[in-house]
C-alpha cells in the first residue's frame, strides 16, 4: 500500500502542450515526502497519448461563432474541444488499487480547476476512506473556491514540500485530528468542528537548497520525449522580483523571489540528464536572466561541467530583454539555447504604465541583433485585449514585430488569481462569470478589445508568422496580388493554400478559411482592425526569421 498519492488532473481545452506539462511540482514535493519516510506514487493524468472530443460547455458556446467551422489553412485556430488524458473513471480505479490514505490533487491554474474538482469527487467516490487535500496556484489563490467542494478535506497554500510532510504525519497517526492540531501546519485551509473555515497564510520555503532533488523517476518521463530525446524541466528559481501587474508570481503577489544555488542546478541538470537522458531542458523559471551575476556563472559552469553534445536549453516563461547581453546571449548559444523566447508586452507607452513595466524595445531590438548574429532563433511575445487596452495599439505591436527577425507571439490576456490585475477585473466587474474562462483559448474579456477584435489579433499573428516563414523560404507572394477571390482551394499543398489564401487577404483584408472538403468561407473577424494591418504592412519592409 502507498502512504501518499499524488495526481495530475487530466487538461480540457481547445489544445494542449504537452512539453509544458511535465508535473515538476509534483516530483518536489514527492522528494520531500520521501524524505520524511513516506512511500509516493505520482498519478500523471496527462501522460497519455488518449486525446477524445468533448462538446463544448455551456458557458464557451459564445467560442462558436469564432471557432465552430474546421479549418486547414496555416491561419487555423482553435476548433474541436477536448479532452486530453486519461478518464476520471480510469484514474479514480488506480487510486482505488494505491490504497493511499492520502490522495494529493495538483490545481496550478484557475481555469482547469474544474478538472482538479472532478478529480477530487471520482477519487472520494473510488477510495471513501482517504483524505485528499488540494494544492497549487489556485487553492494559494483561492482558497475558499475548492473548499466548497465537499470532497476536499484540505487545502494547502504556498509551497507542499513545506506542509505536507507535516499533515501526512499528522493523518497517519490519527485520522481525526482536533483543530488545534491542524492548525499547526502551515499554508493549511482546513473545515473547523464549528463549521467555519480555517485559512493559513501560505507557507514559502526559506532556502530552496534545502530540498531533495526532484523525484523525476516517479514520473512517466517516456511520454515527454521531444524530437526522439528525452525532454526536462527545471526550476532554478520561483517567484519574480519584478512587478507586473499580470503576474500572479510577482513581488506584490506575496510570493518571495529566492533562487537555487549553482552547485544545486548543476546537480539536477546532472541527475535529469542521467535519469531521463534529456535532450532538451527548459527553465520553468519566471525571470531566469534577472539576476546577471548567477546566471552567468551557470552558463559558465555549464561548459565545464557537461561535455558536447549538451541537452538544448530553453526558458519558454519568457526572457527579460533588458537582462540580455552580447556576452550574455554568446554564453547561453554555448551553453545549449537555440531559440530566445523574449517577453516584450507591448510598444505602447500608455499600455506599459498600466502593466508597470519599463520600455522594452531598445533591449528587445538589441536582443534580437545580438541573437540573429549567434545563430539563435526568437520568438517575441506581446500581449492583447487587457483592461483598458487598445486592439489598434495591438496592431501596431503586430506591425512592430513585422519589420523585425522574429516569429510574433500574441498571448490574450486573462485575468491570474493573485495578480494585480486580477482585483482590477474584479472592481471593474469584468471577470469571466466561471472560473473556466480564465483562460487564453475563451477569449475571457470584452472590456476596450472586444472579442471579436481579440480573435482577429490572434488571426493576424498567424499570417504574420505564415509570411515570415515564406519569406525565409525566398517565396514570392505577391504583396500588391489583385488577382480575384475564388470559391474553392483544391491545390495540392497547405502552403500553396496559404500562399493563396493570404494573396486574397492582401487584396480585401478578409481572413478565410478552407473547410476539409476545399471549400473556402471567410472568418468573422474585425474589418477595422484587419484593414489597419494590411495598410501597415504595405508601409513595412517585412523580415523573416532567420537571418540571410
Amino acid at each position: 500500500m502507498t502512504d501518499v498519492l499524488m495526481i495530475q488532473p487530466p487538461v480540457r481545452d481547445f489544445y494542449f502542450t504537452a512539453k509544458r506539462s511535465i508535473p515538476y511540482g509534483l516530483a518536489c514535493i514527492a522528494a520531500s515526502l520521501n524524505r520524511h519516510g513516506f512511500t509516493v506514487k505520482i498519478l500523471d493524468g496527462l501522460a497519455t497519448s488518449k486525446i477524445r472530443n468533448i462538446p463544448l460547455p455551456a458557458e464557451m458556446n459564445y467560442l462558436s461563432g469564432f471557432y465552430g467551422k474546421p479549418d486547414i489553412s496555416p491561419f487555423a485556430l482553435f476548433h474541436q474541444y477536448k479532452h486530453f488524458g486519461y478518464s476520471f473513471e480510469h484514474i479514480g480505479t488506480q487510486a482505488k488499487a494505491s490504497g493511499a490514505f492520502l490522495v494529493g490533487i495538483s490545481s496550478l491554474f484557475s481555469a482547469y480547476s474544474p478538472e482538479a474538482i472532478e478529480t477530487a469527487e471520482v477519487v472520494k467516490t473510488w477510495l471513501p476512506s482517504c483524505k485528499i487535500v488540494i494544492g497549487g496556484h489556485h487553492p494559494t489563490a483561492l482558497p475558499e473556491a475548492v473548499m466548497a467542494c465537499s470532497a476536499i478535506d484540505y487545502a494547502l497554500r504556498g509551497e507542499g514540500e513545506v506542509s505536507l510532510p507535516i499533515l501526512t504525519a499528522i493523518l497517519k497517526a490519527d485520522k481525526s485530528p482536533s483543530d488545534a492540531l491542524l492548525t499547526s501546519v502551515p499554508g493549511l485551509v482546513f473545515r473547523k468542528t464549528d463549521g467555519s473555515l480555517h485559512v493559513a497564510k501560505p507557507a514559502w520555503i526559506a532556502d530552496l537548497d534545502d530540498q531533495p532533488m526532484p523525484a523525476m523517476q516517479l514520473l512517466r518521463m517516456d511520454y515527454y520525449r521531444r524530437a526522439n530525446t528525452g525532454a526536462s524541466v527545471i526550476v532554478a528559481g520561483r517567484g519574480c522580483p519584478m512587478v507586473c501587474t499580470y503576474c500572479s508570481l510577482s513581488q506584490k503577489s506575496g510570493t518571495p523571489y529566492r533562487r537555487k544555488s549553482l552547485e544545486n542546478v548543476l546537480s539536477e541538470i546532472e541527475q535529469t540528464i542521467e535519469s531521463t537522458g534529456a535532450g532538451f531542458i527548459d527553465f520553468e523559471d519566471e525571470n531566469l536572466s534577472f539576476d546577471r551575476k548567477w546566471f552567468m556563472a551557470l552558463l559558465s559552469a555549464i561548459l565545464v561541467r557537461f561535455p558536447v553534445p549538451r541537452p538544448e536549453l530553453r526558458a519558454m516563461n519568457g526572457l527579460f530583454p533588458a537582462s540580455l547581453d552580447k556576452d550574455m546571449i554568446f554564453a547561453m548559444k554555448l551553453a545549449g539555447f537555440k531559440t530566445l523566447n523574449l517577453s516584450l508586452g507591448t510598444t505602447s507607452a500608455v499600455q506599459l504604465r498600466r502593466f508597470n513595466r519599463p520600455n522594452m524595445t531598445g533591449a528587445f531590438e538589441k536582443a534580437l541583433d545580438l541573437a540573429e548574429h549567434c545563430g539563435l532563433s526568437t520568438v517575441g511575445y506581446i500581449i492583447v485585449a487587457a483592461p483598458y487596452q487598445s486592439p489598434f495599439e495591438s496592431v501596431e505591436d503586430l506591425l512592430y514585430l513585422a519589420s523585425l527577425r522574429t516569429l510574433a507571439g500574441v498571448s490574450v490576456f486573462y485575468p491570474s488569481p493573485g495578480s494585480a490585475d486580477y482585483d482590477l477585473c474584479r472592481h471593474l466587474k469584468i471577470l469571466p462569470g466561471r472560473l473556466s474562462l480564465m483562460r487564453s483559448s475563451a477569449l475571457p474579456l470584452s472590456h476596450t478589445t472586444s472579442r471579436l477584435e481579440s480573435v482577429t489579433l490572434m488571426r493576424l499573428g498567424r499570417i504574420l508568422n505564415f509570411m515570415k516563414a515564406l519569406i525565409d523560404l525566398k517565396i514570392n507572394f505577391e504583396m500588391e496580388s489583385t488577382e480575384e477571390p475564388v470559391s474553392d482551394l483544391s491545390l495540392n499543398s497547405r502552403q500553396k493554400r496559404g500562399i493563396r489564401l493570404l494573396q486574397m487577404f492582401l487584396t480585401d483584408g478578409k481572413i478565410r478559411g478552407i473547410g476539409p472538403d476545399g471549400s473556402v468561407y471567410e472568418h468573422e473577424i474585425s474589418t477595422a482592425l484587419t484593414q489597419r494591418f494590411r495598410k501597415g504592412l504595405f508601409a513595412k519592409k517585412i523580415k523573416g526569421v532567420v537571418g540571410s
